[in-house]
């Protein structure tokens, strides 16, 4: 069933935030890295004594912060062992709110081939939660639309006697205040699906609908979605927060290159870190949310690049701070970035990560709205503007000072000094200690691998093991750089567009 309402595309967002609004608080981020790098490069030069105290304490400073990263890292794997470990389904039944619950699946799609939407449909059915009461919607392009047809009849016709209903939206080209992109769709799959939940499921109340915006190759772990109507049947106003599952890249984890495994897995470490701090945490990639919370903002911001984090936003704008993330310690299986070739891969995977880094446009709207909200608590505001401006900083200059800049001022200062003999000693064993983070990630990174298939030879393993060989070189590269280019895009006003990520299997790759 295509839908195709007549719906009013002019919806007015709260955070309807326009490129350049507020040119002063677009540059901070790009001005404090720029300065940063440049003041540790001139220090370097002109003062080499200073720059070396300066780089002695700020590897110090990572140190502790490696060390309790690894501490959180560690506490969200065993809460990630014991959710898998556990019957999700069975524990449901004795919960009586659970049986009203309804579960709206969005999978906006371009040009995938339908073997990419057979698994995810496939994994979506063989949930343990009833599929009858699960909505599932293909969101294709006009642009596409005429395969994208096909692809979604094939579906229907394989899948629709299964779940609730299986249904496709075409999304428009060139619909007035848009940027084409995942955002966009998913604003018009949100009112597309509010006139049609208002004729065909009208009993269903909103505060019973849980919506869930997946990337089209996402494979749901089996209790994904009775772990979710657990948290949602149980939290204390679940109508106030998104749910946040493990993200892994593992259903080509085996065939990818060596760079894109590495990248792959310090994404989800990242977020598994995160997730024992949920004060911190942000909706990122596929996850699931309330639809009460999706029709209080009206939906998606659809002129913007970083939709999934900027969604948690529009909430937490919406709802004066009162709006926070559950982590769902369930995983989430997508596909790693590739391309025709090792180097499209990698060049894919540079765009991937600098169109996550693009979410520091999100710092100019905070800062907005924080200031016009006299509901909202002021710590709350302070806190949300620092984490975000420091987890953007960090993200962008902690590769380069500590690998590239760390060691400059020591080849350029007087080797007489007591301090140039022994600050190498000190940086030495800095990094021996943080190694021990490095080797923790390691350890992970296997316990979280896929099978391997038959098709990849035995001898990949010892390349899963040697490829954390390469952490520094792709902290620098595929990290600082990608993070510095966003910041000082959206520094200098040259907006960055959305740019749909490449998936497809390779063969076994180094």
């Amino acid at each position: 069933m295509l839908l195709h309402y007549q719906v009013d595309t002019n919806t007015k967002q709260q955070t309807a935030y326009q490129y350049g609004d507020s040119r002063f608080w677009e540059m901070v981020p790009g001005l404090l890295v720029w300065g940063t790098l440049l003041f540790a490069l001139g220090l370097s030069v002109l003062r080499p004594l200073w720059a070396i105290v300066f780089v002695v304490v700020f590897d110090l400073y990572w140190l502790i912060r490696v060390l309790y990263f690894s501490v959180f890292l560690w506490v969200s794997y065993r809460r990630y062992r014991e959710a898998t470990a556990t019957l999700w389904g069975e524990k449901l039944r004795s919960l009586p709110r659970a049986a009203a619950l309804h579960h709206l699946i969005f999978l906006p799609t371009v040009e995938e081939d339908v073997s990419i939407l057979r698994k995810t449909l496939r994994a979506l059915a063989a949930s343990s939660f009833p599929a009858k009461r699960m909505i599932v919607v293909l969101a294709g392009e006009e642009k596409f639309q005429t395969e994208f047809r096909a692809r979604a009849d094939h579906m229907q016709r394989e899948f629709g006697s299964r779940f609730a209903a299986v249904l496709a939206t075409v999304h428009p080209r060139g619909l007035p205040g848009e940027i084409p992109g995942k955002g966009s769709n998913l604003h018009w799959v949100g009112l597309q699906m509010e006139q049609w939940l208002r004729e065909h499921l009208p009993t269903v109340a909103d505060e019973d609908l849980i919506v869930s915006a997946f990337d089209v190759d996402t494979v749901v772990h089996p209790e994904y979605f009775s772990y979710l109507s657990w948290l949602y049947a149980t939290a204390s106003r679940p109508e106030r927060s998104s749910y946040q599952p493990v993200a892994l890249y593992g259903n080509n984890i085996w065939t990818a290159p060596a760079p894109v495994r590495v990248a792959a897995f310090g994404t989800s470490f990242w977020l598994m870190g995160e997730m024992s701090r949920p004060e911190r945490l942000w909706t990122f990639s596929s996850h699931s949310m309330p639809w009460k919370m999706v029709r209080d903002i009206r939906f998606w911001q659809k002129d913007i690049v970083s939709e999934d984090s900027r969604i948690f936003l529009q909430g937490f704008i919406h709802y004066h701070g009162d709006f926070r993330v559950t982590p769902m310690y369930l995983p989430v299986s997508m596909d790693a970035v590739s391309g025709a070739s090792y180097t499209d891969s990698l060049r894919n995977l540079y765009k991937q990560l600098r169109r996550w880094a693009w979410g520091v446009e999100h710092l100019p709207v905070m800062v907005r709205e924080f200031s016009r909200d006299r509901q909202m608590p002021f710590w709350k505001k302070i806190r949300s503007v620092f984490n975000h401006i420091e987890g953007m900083y960090t993200w962008a200059t902690a590769p380069i000072l500590i690998f590239v800049l760390g060691w400059l001022p020591l080849q350029l200062a007087d080797p007489s000094e007591v301090l140039v003999q022994v600050s190498p000693t000190t940086l030495a064993i800095v990094m021996r200690a943080a190694t021990a983070g490095i080797l923790l990630t390691g350890v992970l990174a296997f316990r979280l691998l896929p099978p391997r298939p038959g098709t990849v030879p035995r001898r990949t393993w010892l390349f899963m093991g040697l490829q954390w060989l390469m952490l520094p070189v792709t902290f620098v590269v595929f990290g600082s750089l990608p993070a510095i280019d966003a910041q000082t895009r959206l520094m200098i006003g040259r907006y960055l567009g959305f740019n749909v990520t490449e998936k497809k299997a390779l063969g076994a790759r180094r």
